[in-house]
């Protein structure tokens, strides 16, 4: 085996496709579950003294330049997005826009990806609530394609549509590649979340909070989930973003994944085997 000492950044683009590629041998040597305690608990490692919500530098970066953080919902080890109420998930909702802005204004950043990874079955190491944020110092491709092509919420879901409230709606997405699959939206194009302010903070923390307790409801187990947030870039000429939130699981069925298998990665065209009308109408009958 080679002895060649990995870089903090090696970033590889496919001559043909184009596709990126950040090789970061430093974090196979990140731990895969915390040897004791959890480190994201008061008197851990990263949380030495109580908190609501918290942000740090990640130790573990997948790119250089302080470009990796994590976000800290709830000091509660074992708590869900939803069980934060709109309280607390607007200050969840803030500390996003806080850093999404702080970061944006950098000089060598041109994208900011709040996202979250929830549960083993899709690579979260760690169970206490928490999201990261990546800011790049480039567009990548499929924030630059969907801004490019004008992407705008659908006026009318109809039967694809789960819950709202003020000028915020949850849907399931026409051609949804996930299983499970939901988007979250304004009515009205606002270009990321620094842009939502007041009560639609609050409205959107209410939005969300109906759907993860729907989802967490759907097969009455916690769903794995990634969720991230669509916003406009930083860097550049981008005057048509339009803000939205994207949820998506790899559950067909109370704990069976559905894999993206080789078809799928060859040719990126997807097989879905839950009608998207079906998983809104189901999320819809919850009690919740």
């Amino acid at each position: 085996m080679s002895t060649a000492k990995p870089t903090v950044a090696d970033v590889r683009v496919d001559p043909y496709l184009g596709t990126v590629v950040h090789v970061v041998g430093t974090r196979q040597a990140r731990p895969n579950l915390p040897a004791t305690g959890c480190p994201f608990c008061p008197g851990g490692l990263e949380s030495p003294e109580p908190y609501d919500v918290r942000w740090f530098k990640n130790r573990w970066p997948a790119m250089p330049g302080n470009r990796c953080e994590v976000v800290l919902y709830t000091s509660e080890h074992d708590a869900t997005f939803w069980s934060l109420g709109v309280e607390g998930a607007r200050k969840v909702i803030d500390l996003w826009a806080e850093r999404s802005a702080e970061l944006g204004a950098r000089p060598d950043v041109d994208f900011v990806l709040v996202f979250e990874n929830r549960g083993q079955e899709v690579g979260a190491t760690i169970s206490h609530p928490h999201g990261q944020i990546y800011a790049y110092d480039h567009v990548p491709a499929r924030p630059a394609a969907l801004v490019s092509a004008g992407w705008s919420p659908e006026k009318d879901p109809g039967e694809r549509l789960i819950t709202e409230q003020g000028a915020w709606q949850a849907y399931v997405p026409f051609a949804a590649t996930w299983p499970i699959a939901v988007t979250v939206a304004p009515a009205e194009r606002l270009p990321d979340l620094a842009a939502v302010s007041g009560e639609s903070r609050n409205e959107l923390a209410a939005v969300l909070i109906d759907v993860f307790r729907r989802l967490d409801r759907l097969y009455d187990a916690p769903l794995p989930y990634m969720m991230w947030l669509n916003q406009q870039p930083t860097g550049g000429d981008w005057p048509d973003g339009w803000f939205h939130i994207e949820i998506v699981s790899p559950w067909r069925s109370a704990g069976v994944s559905r894999f993206i298998a080789a078809a799928e990665v060859a040719c990126e065209e997807y097989f879905n085997p839950v009608i998207p009308e079906v998983l809104a109408a189901d999320l819809r009958a919850l009690d919740v």
